[in-house]
């Protein structure tokens, strides 16, 4: 029967490998909701934590929730268990040799109350360790996954077996791997920043859009609440419109597409000398975009994709109030 090899992270910084590797277990830990050992259900883990950590967020109840089942119940006796030492850049490998435990007394950092911050143990026959930079690429890449626990996988999996083996990993280009990674987290971002965008209100992504317009060098008014004849917000490089280009923006905050009727609407609004652009979150129709390309005045159609990449690329210039909207963090990456 095919065994998983799973990934329990030894602490911040990995302070508690060496605990790990003298005491033969892995551990975490959420000492405060108990035992486990009567807990049935993932529902009924996310009870006990509800009740001790109310003040924690649905998302984190949830996530904490995921992790303490899989360690509870998807651990399997034979399963491998691979834990990492950022120090030594080296894992720890073993085979999961035990039943879950609630074991208050085995892993001692309270040195006053001699209790373990954490209990819920899992105890180990550790096999070997492994350099990190005898591994693939690939395989640095999802050990490298930031949750406490998880599932490396069958690819991942069998290159650290053979390894172990004395097997080398099969031959790789290291740059076009990055390069692979590097693309797939960039995506990953650009999906993470839509959704961001997608939960914003109507005046949030009125006043983003102003902040991004503002970054590129104009100076913007805000339509106040009410009709506004398609002129959601006006910009123009003196903020009287007095001088060229004079801008015209329309904001759509639903998530259904805009068709050419809206774009033609919008397109009616405008006078000789402006330059139309129109945000939709939902995207447009076909025939929405043949609307703006045959129009006599310039329009600009932005959809969530392409508001992302002008984020991105005018977000250092972006004032506080805007990037309040959507905070970013910069991440570097070797050259």
């Amino acid at each position: 029967m095919k065994s998983n090899m799973w990934m329990v992270r030894a602490g911040e910084g990995g302070f508690l490998f060496q605990d790990f590797k003298d005491k033969s277990v892995v551990a975490i830990g959420w000492k405060d909701i108990g035992t486990l050992t009567d807990a049935k259900s993932q529902e009924e883990i996310k009870e006990k934590l509800k009740k001790v950590y109310a003040e924690q967020s649905p998302g984190w109840i949830a996530l904490a929730a995921s992790q303490i089942f899989r360690f509870r119940f998807d651990f399997k006796q034979s399963d491998n268990v691979i834990t990492y030492d950022p120090q030594e850049r080296k894992y720890l490998i073993g085979e999961i040799k035990g039943d879950y435990e609630y074991n208050i007394k085995l892993i001692v950092f309270q040195e006053k109350t001699k209790s373990s911050e954490y209990p819920n143990i899992r105890k180990v026959k550790w096999i070997s360790e492994l350099e990190r930079d005898k591994l693939s690429v690939a395989a640095k890449n999802t050990l490298g996954a930031i949750q406490t626990i998880f599932d490396v996988g069958q690819d991942a999996k069998n290159e650290i077996m053979n390894l172990l083996k004395g097997k080398e990993s099969l031959e790789e280009s290291p740059e076009e791997a990055e390069d692979i990674i590097k693309e797939d987290m960039k995506l990953k971002a650009h999906e993470f920043i839509k959704d961001k965008i997608s939960k914003l209100g109507w005046e949030d992504m009125q006043r983003l859009v102003a902040g991004i317009l503002r970054a590129m060098g104009y100076k913007t008014r805000i339509s106040p609440v009410g009709p506004d004849r398609g002129r959601d917000i006006e910009a123009s490089p003196d903020g009287l419109g007095l001088i060229d280009p004079r801008i015209v923006v329309e904001v759509k905050q639903r998530g259904d597409q805009v068709g050419a009727s809206e774009v033609r609407s919008f397109t009616g609004g405008l006078r000789q000398g402006h330059k139309g652009i129109y945000v939709s979150k939902g995207g447009y129709s076909k025939e929405a975009r043949y609307e703006a390309e045959r129009s006599n005045i310039p329009i600009t159609l932005i959809d969530l994709d392409s508001l992302v990449k002008l984020i991105i690329q005018y977000y250092d210039s972006f004032d506080a109030e805007t990037r309040a909207l959507v905070p970013l963090t910069k991440i570097y990456w070797p050259e």
